[in-house]
């Protein structure tokens, strides 16, 4: 799935759409640190109150929010070894499929105590399945309507996992006006957060229009902090790396090649230059997701060589990958190295000071020796204000 994909299955979440229908919900209760389902509970989504069903579309919009290879990762099942009957793909296809609410349910059921078996939870947990169809409308040509648009919809059946901790509403003081006296207001029912669920997937992936089987989009909790056991064991998926665990492959490669950590902040600016045109020509061709650009051996020795290293070769790129990742073939995806120009700061870690800066714009900062101090030094081309106060240069002072 791309960004897309998501961002349009994301917003049909909402009441009163015919785009994305929801026929069960089942839900089941874990309690602290048990192995065993507390209590279940599946009916009609349709049956429940607007109200809950507004609470339900605003968790599910959380479950699939987050930017892809941080939050949202694209995860390919591993393959079933003979008798395995309690794989997460052939539970999701078959609970998929299933003509009777019963069976659906029973093999969710079976996914969420793969959950509890594997890891016990610190807090009592709510595991929601929904199960439904999702339609997503052709692209509009110039000629058509939203009527002509319509008539060719790609649709499919899908289902979507949430996972939420619960947790006990804090105690209160409230004035009776009956009894014209103040009380303590003592809840004992747990909240069930369903504003920040700590987990989740959609089932099957989405590519080119059509569901991919094969591959599980799993959400994490927080940004590149995925549950890699939960992965491997409950949803049976094979190894994934995040964007940030991708820079700091990509950082270590540079430093492989380049004999040290040691870089001029020009070299550096024009490694990013360098990569970022490589995202820009993809944003501007039709088809920019399915042409998203990769770093292997021979565009980073292309990048480098562009960006001023010396003694750069194809062969000492390719050491460099081996040594690091221990793979020649190795692919990094050009996004996780510079996501966007527009809104990514490269920082600047001093001891007296972090500087956030933009990647184009560390060609301006050099380090240099100041009264015998290493200082760092940025070129401004206008006037320099710190906290409404315009900056004196130097020699206006003394």
């Amino acid at each position: 799935m791309n960004k897309k994909d998501i961002a349009d299955i994301r917003k049909r979440f909402k009441l009163d759409t015919d785009l994305l229908k929801i026929a069960e919900i089942y839900n089941i209760y874990i309690q602290q640190e048990s192995t065993e389902i507390y209590h279940e509970e599946s009916r009609s989504f349709a049956m429940l109150d607007r109200e809950q069903q507004e609470l339900f579309f605003d968790n599910f919009k959380k479950v699939l929010g987050g930017k892809l290879d941080a939050k949202m990762f694209e995860v390919k099942f591993q393959p079933q070894e003979e008798g395995q009957a309690d794989h997460t793909q052939k539970l999701l296809y078959e609970g998929l499929q299933a003509a009777e609410v019963a069976e659906w349910k029973e093999n969710m059921q079976r996914i969420a105590l793969k959950m509890v078996e594997e890891r016990p939870y610190e807090k009592d947990m709510v595991v929601t399945f929904i199960r439904g169809n999702y339609s997503k409308t052709t692209r509009r040509q110039p000629d058509e309507t939203e009527i002509d648009m319509r008539d060719e919809v790609y649709t499919t059946s899908f289902i979507l996992c949430s996972m939420n901790q619960t947790e006990l509403p804090k105690s209160s003081l409230v004035f009776d006006f009956v009894e014209k006296e103040y009380k303590a207001n003592v809840l004992v029912d747990p909240v069930i957060k369903l504003s920040s669920p700590i987990g989740g997937f959609l089932f099957p992936s989405f590519t080119d229009n059509a569901a991919d089987i094969h591959h599980i989009l799993y959400a994490a909790g927080k940004a590149n902090k995925p549950d890699f056991q939960f992965i491997e064991n409950v949803l049976n998926g094979d190894e994934i790396v995040t964007a940030e665990e991708e820079k700091a492959v990509f950082e270590e490669i540079v430093k492989a090649v380049i004999g040290g950590d040691e870089v001029n902040s020009r070299t550096l600016a024009g490694v990013y230059d360098e990569i970022n045109q490589m995202l820009v020509v993809a944003q501007e061709s039709e088809d920019d997701e399915e042409s998203a650009p990769i770093l292997n051996t021979t565009e980073i020795t292309r990048v480098l060589k562009a960006s001023g290293v010396k003694d750069v070769s194809a062969e000492k790129v390719e050491r460099a990958f081996q040594q690091v990742v221990e793979d020649k073939t190795y692919e990094m995806k050009a996004s996780h190295i510079v996501p966007s120009y527009a809104s990514k700061s490269i920082k600047i870690s001093t001891k007296v000071a972090n500087i956030a800066i933009s990647p184009q714009d560390l060609r301006y900062v050099k380090e240099v020796n100041y009264n015998g101090k290493r200082c760092i030094l940025i070129e401004v081309e206008e006037d320099t204000m710190i906290e409404g106060f315009k900056l004196l240069a130097e020699e206006e002072l003394e």
